[in-house]
């Protein structure tokens, strides 16, 4: 089976990498996995306070 190139450019390019500032009130932090293994993935998303709207989103793992 073929993957196609947007999947293939996305495992080669990987977009939305890192973590903002824990300190910013405008980011919401979720965490998934297990801890004692080290197999974690942590979610990030940063809401305009205003509009309420998602303006970016980052992932660790």
């Amino acid at each position: 089976m073929a993957y196609s190139e947007k999947v293939v450019d996305h495992y080669e390019n990987p977009r939305n990498v890192g973590s903002f500032d824990k300190g910013d009130e405008s980011v919401g932090t979720g965490m998934v996995g297990a801890p004692a293994c080290g197999d974690v993935m942590k979610l990030q998303i940063k809401v305009n306070p205003t509009t309420g709207v998602i303006e970016d989103a980052r992932f660790k793992t």
